[in-house]
Parts: C-alpha cells; structure tokens; sequence
C-alpha cells in the first residue's frame, strides 16, 4: 500500500493546507503547529471512477479523508459476492469505522467517482489523540455519527420491500449526494441491488415500473425524478 501511495502522490497536484475543508472539520481542536505538522506528513492523490483505493488485509498505515469525489466501501464473500456497506461523499467519515480496531482493514474501497483522497498518517493522528483530548472526543464523535449512519441505513433499506428500497436508495442519491432532481447514477443497477439487498433483476424492473409510471425519467444512467412525492410515498409504504 505504501509502494502504491507513493506512485501515485506523483500525479496528484500539491496539497495545500491552508484554505482545506478538512483542516477546519477534523482539525479545529488542533493548535496550528500541530496541524501544520499533520499537514507536511500527508499525501494527496486523485483516484478515477473504479480505481481501487484500499484492499482489505492491507496494513492501516493512514487515515483517509475524502476531499471531493464518492467512493464505496465494500466485503467480497467467499462465493465472491460483492456486498456493499456504504456509500460515502465528502467529510462523511464513514470509512474510518475500522482505523482503531485494527491493524488492517476489513474492507475494501474504491472510487465510484472521480475523487480526491488525503492520506494521514496514522501514527500522527494517534499521537494527536493522546495529546490533544479535545481532538480525541471530536475525532470519536464523527467515528459514531459515521457508525451511527451505516447501521440506520441498514435498518431503513431491510424494513422496507422491493419497491421502497428502490425507492429510498433513489432519494438517497437524490437528497443526500447530489442535492438535485436530475443527477448520474454513480453506481451500475448491480451495484445498487448489493448495496439494497435486491437481485439486479428487481431492480431493473421496479425502476423500469418507476420510469413507466412516470415517477422517473432514465436516459443511459441519467435519472430524473418527476414525482419526488409519489416516490417518496412508495418509500415510506415500503
């Protein structure tokens, strides 16, 4: 992993901490010296939609932090099923849920969009935790929030049936990811049916009922929703 960071640290552009989102969210307990210190010991490299990010058994040496882009995290089963935990955008910290509990990673990640990924070392943000108790308890409170966010999604998809879990990964996209009516599906309509628990069958019918109904429009993996009420309607039944 290390090997790969450093390949690729080459393409990205050069990180600059100063005007950094990030550094305002996971560092604003944090005295300037000491960021500025995290800052000089991180690597920022830019990932292309499908490119592999993390494989799991891979040695946690970093805490990543996702500038801009999405990126999805994910088991393989041993009949090598993909199985989807999490979809993750921008400072939702989803994917640090196992940077504590041990030495490497359970999962693995990859870009569904083009994206921006800083890599901390690991070691300096222990360090920081044990100095710095104010940045220990924010650093926990967006490790539950996070937590907290994949088990209700997962309970908010399971208690629903075929229609309504459609229905809600589709206002998730909608309402949480891009903030628009009209917006790229990121992932493929087999991504979505492991993500919801679905055959892909399902799922290109019940969103081919949707496009029938006039609920949604799809052109390729363009999706427009008509009805965000109907939809929503759907979603709750279900």
């Amino acid at each position: 992993m290390e090997e790969q960071i450093k390949k690729k640290a080459a393409r990205g552009s050069i990180c600059d901490c100063k005007d950094c989102v990030l550094r305002e969210l996971m560092f604003i307990h944090v005295p300037s010296s000491g960021s500025k210190y995290v800052c000089k010991s991180k690597v920022e490299i830019k990932f292309n939609k499908g490119e592999n990010i993390i494989s799991s058994g891979d040695e946690i040496k970093n805490m990543l932090c996702i500038k801009d882009g999405l990126i999805k995290i994910y088991n393989i089963s041993k009949n090598n099923k993909e199985q989807i935990i999490s979809i993750a955008k921008p400072y939702d910290f989803s994917y640090l849920i196992n940077i504590f509990s041990n030495n490497y990673y359970k999962y693995n990640i990859s870009a569904i969009e083009d994206s921006t990924i800083c890599f901390i070392s690991i070691d300096n943000i222990k360090k920081m935790v044990l100095e710095n108790g104010s940045f220990a308890i924010s650093l926990l409170n967006k490790l539950s929030v996070a937590s907290d966010k994949i088990i209700n999604n997962f309970l908010e998809i399971n208690k629903r049936n075929l229609r309504g879990r459609v229905a809600y990964i589709l206002l998730f996209f909608s309402k949480e990811i891009y903030k628009s009516s009209v917006f790229i599906l990121p992932v493929s309509r087999k991504e979505i049916a492991e993500l919801i628990d679905m055959t892909t069958e399902n799922v290109i019918r019940i969103m081919s009922e949707f496009r029938i109904e006039d609920i949604i429009r799809i052109h390729t993996k363009e999706i427009e929703i008509k009805d965000f009420k109907r939809l929503e309607i759907i979603m709750e039944k279900g």
